[in-house]
């Protein structure tokens, strides 16, 4: 076992400083890396070391892995913590860490090669008894056998690419005459995207549920389950809103399903946090869609039902602890949410709508946790993923919990550029979600809930503090208190 003391975090913004914030609890000094255009950004000013490792494009800094290591170097850092995009599950960030003596905060280098390559983890999973989605063994390598693979399986299918994920590569393909086309966007993105334009088939689920199990592995081969979460509301197959534990969720489907993420972790020697995610249909049966081999942005849900800090369990592993918990031991407390807040326009397809946050206040009360990288205000580049936050609530129950969110996005102040608060808070008070009737196509099975409203009174007053703040001499606090105070 090696005691860490200093870890470098690969990253930047609201996961940097929630990692930042697990160090300082455990007396580990934390090195901040930024492009030139986080310079000022909150993350940079809470670590204790920062380095510059390029200019605004994340390919110049955040992915240059020549400029991390060289910020390894100059801090002395003796661990690295890679979050979660970026070079989170890049094989090669591992590999330079372990071959310098710097211990990576993640699995091998040969668990994310195994696990990043869709194709060769499904025959890995199918290996080990998890079931997959049926598809095609391996790689498509013309038109012709994709054709016949998707007779056998039936349309509708899906083209997707073997690297990669985050919903590129991905095409739905509902007739032959489509699949030419269909395959060779795919592979145009693939290629684009991950440096792989391989595509396999598989077939494509109509109206499923999106479940994934936390799972924590030590050096020594122990390896439990965390419970699920439930991460069926996307747009362009990318989550929007997460919760734990499932709604609809029997004892003996979470058994099935726990002990399942368990064989896939072991089946790759898994060592670390990691996420086992599956599509669940409407017959209850579930099947393996993919693992990633890094902390998850909806970790704060999972946490919350625990009562662990998963950042902590990664340092500890790391170090060599073993995991003192057994999977019998492990218990749901109440119910989780998070809802991601970002810089986009819900009415407009989720279009991007980086730029200058003028204010920025965020909710605070029993049960209500944010973890933001901005702090009264602060810039959204247009560089990077647009996110600006999470917020994320606990109750003793489901319904709780959900008020609590309603509440906590009613009182969240923000103005400056728009952002999914509004959208996640009708998502919240819709009889869909009070009733968990929820999947993968939820966005396009609600387009009401995308709709603009009239301007919500907290954005008003948001709006009202950042023109009292131009004001010389304006007292902005009582102010906006008696503006709230007419409008409730």
């Amino acid at each position: 076992m090696k005691k860490i003391t200093k870890i470098l975090i690969a990253n930047r913004g609201e996961i940097a400083l929630r990692i930042m914030r697990t160090c300082r609890v455990l007396g580990i000094r934390s090195v901040a890396v930024y492009s030139e255009v986080d310079r000022s950004s909150a993350h940079v000013v809470y670590a204790d070391e920062a380095y510059c490792v390029g200019p605004a494009p994340s390919i110049d800094s955040y992915l240059n892995l020549g400029q991390i290591l060289e910020a390894v170097q100059k801090s002395g850092a003796d661990a690295v913590h890679p979050g979660y995009g970026f070079l989170s599950e890049r094989a090669e960030l591992a590999e330079a860490c372990r071959e310098r003596g710097i211990i990576f905060i993640g699995p091998s280098a040969q668990a994310i090669r195994d696990m990043g390559d869709k194709v060769l983890a499904r025959n890995l999973m199918q290996a080990h008894d998890v079931p997959v989605v049926p598809g095609t063994v391996g790689e498509i390598t013309d038109v012709e056998e994709a054709l016949a693979i998707a007779e056998q399986i039936g349309y509708p299918v899906l083209a997707k690419a073997a690297a990669g994920g985050g919903g590129k590569g991905m095409r739905k393909v509902n007739s032959a005459q489509e699949m030419e086309q269909a395959l060779g966007r795919a592979q145009g993105e693939a290629g684009s995207a991950f440096g792989d334009a391989r595509i396999f088939i598989e077939k494509y689920l109509e109206s499923p549920r999106h479940i994934e199990f936390q799972i924590l592995s030590d050096v020594y081969g122990k390896c439990i389950h965390l419970f699920e979460r439930e991460c069926s509301i996307q747009r362009r197959h990318q989550k929007v809103i997460e919760e734990a534990p499932c709604a609809h969720m029997s004892a003996g489907l979470r058994t099935r399903m726990g002990a399942a993420a368990i064989r896939a972790a072991q089946a790759c020697r898994y060592v670390g946090a990691g996420t086992i995610e599956f599509l669940l249909d409407q017959d209850h049966n579930f099947y393996f869609m993919e693992m990633n081999t890094r902390l998850q942005v909806e970790h704060p849900v999972t946490e919350y039902i625990t009562g662990l800090d998963l950042v902590a369990e990664q340092i500890r592993i790391a170090e060599g602890i073993s995991l003192p918990y057994e999977q019998g031991n492990t218990e749901i407390h109440g119910h989780a949410i998070e809802c991601r807040i970002y810089a986009e326009d819900p009415a407009s397809g989720f279009l991007p709508n980086p730029g200058r946050v003028t204010y920025h206040q965020v909710p605070t009360g029993v049960g209500v946790r944010v973890d933001s990288g901005l702090d009264v205000s602060g810039d959204v580049p247009i560089y990077y993923d647009p996110m600006i936050s999470k917020v994320i609530t606990w109750g003793r129950t489901r319904d709780e919990a959900t008020e609590r969110m309603i509440g906590a996005l009613s009182d969240y102040q923000i103005a400056g550029v728009k952002t999914t608060r509004q959208f996640c808070r009708r998502v919240m008070q819709s009889r869909a979600w009070r009733d968990a009737h929820l999947s993968t196509h939820f966005v396009e099975e609600h387009p009401d809930l995308l709709t603009e409203q009239a301007r919500a009174p907290i954005e008003a007053a948001a709006a009202a503090a950042v023109l009292l703040q131009e004001t010389p001499g304006s007292n902005q606090f009582s102010t906006t208190a008696k503006w709230n105070r007419r409008n409730r």
